[in-house]
């Protein structure tokens, strides 16, 4: 949609949003001059709208009372396509609208259709069930997440307030240079350069508190895409355990076996005692709060490994490798 066009219809929202508007108010609201308000305004009269120009002290413009905007024209596959977006992103928690605003728009949506295609699409939404559960709501507000993409989009700096896990660590006011936003897993991030620590970082817009966009301009780095950047954190984010395993294969074939918030994959310096039979080695590391899954994990690769450590995941993979062992004998496993 060209710039000229999106003001237009940006003025008629103004315009809806009731009462009378000052040309300087709407000039300043749209960034344009007063000259230009006056020409879109003719472009909302040429197209049917009855805007009302009101003179005086605090004379402007403003819709003729009872006005009402014609109904939604959206085709059925369109319309179908709306709803089903707000649902399921309601649903996975992907979705950027807090608390009721996804359902009270579905509604407002469903209102204007025609009565035929609303049943129609009611019918479909009545007997929708999903096969997983709901994600847990992360959605950011809306007044955080806007200022945010408006900085990314224009290379600004942000000013924060955040609230790290459990109310502490990398809490408090900070200035960012913002690379991008990332939905993953149900939750938004924006990834960047903390310039309170002079690192980058990555932080989850449902514990940004505020966010505003500050003057000047940054030069974004070459490197990592801001959806790499955010698994690369995700994946070494500090826990309890610090995994090293070597794993036998290219770094792409483990790649696809171990997500990248889980897992970083680099190839071997080396090859490993032992292990020098001409195919080539990646080294796997892994931050965990516990071990006990990483077993199931590492013989789900179906490909030879070494753990490097901790010791104490040996353990637990030879205790795996007992009870896989007593399975496939058809002897029950010993009793603790």
């Amino acid at each position: 949609m060209s710039r000229p066009v999106s003001r237009v219809l940006t003025l008629l929202e103004l315009l809806q949003s009731g009462g009378v508007r000052t040309v300087a108010e709407l000039a300043d609201r749209l960034g344009v001059g007063e000259r230009t308000v006056r020409r879109y305004v003719d472009h909302l009269v040429d197209l049917d709208v009855p805007v009302e120009s009101v003179r005086g002290r605090y004379g402007g413009y403003r819709l003729a009372p009872g006005h009402r905007m014609p109904p939604l024209m959206l085709t059925d596959d369109e319309a179908l396509a709306v709803l089903l977006g707000l649902v399921a992103g309601r649903r996975t928690g992907i979705t950027a609208a807090a608390g009721t605003a996804g359902e009270t728009a579905a509604a407002k949506v469903r209102r204007v259709l025609p009565e035929r295609l609303r049943h129609r699409l009611d019918a479909v939404l009545d007997s929708l069930t999903f096969t997983t559960a709901p994600a847990g709501s992360a959605a950011p507000e809306a007044a955080v997440l806007l200022p945010v993409a408006d900085a990314v989009r224009h290379h600004r700096p942000l000013a924060i307030r955040y609230t790290g896990s459990g109310g502490s660590g990398g809490s408090g006011e900070r200035t960012v240079y913002p690379y991008g936003l990332v939905a993953h897993a149900g939750r938004w991030y924006v990834t960047g350069r903390d310039l309170s620590v002079g690192e980058d970082r990555t932080f989850r817009l449902d514990r940004i508190h505020g966010a505003r966009v500050l003057p000047g301009t940054f030069e974004p780095p070459p490197g990592p895409g801001p959806a790499e950047r955010v698994l690369t954190a995700l994946a070494t984010a500090p826990y309890r355990h610090e995994v090293t395993v070597r794993v036998r294969g290219t770094a792409e074939e483990i790649r696809a076996r171990l997500p990248r918030s889980v897992a970083v994959v680099a190839a071997a310096d080396d090859a490993g005692e032992g292990e020098g039979d001409g195919e080539g080695w990646c080294r796997v590391e892994i931050r965990a709060e516990r071990l006990d899954w990483l077993p199931g994990l590492l013989a789900s690769l179906d490909r030879p490994f070494v753990v490097e450590r901790p010791d104490e995941l040996r353990g637990l993979v030879a205790d795996l490798a007992d009870r896989l062992m007593a399975a496939a004998r058809g002897t029950p496993p010993p009793r603790d």
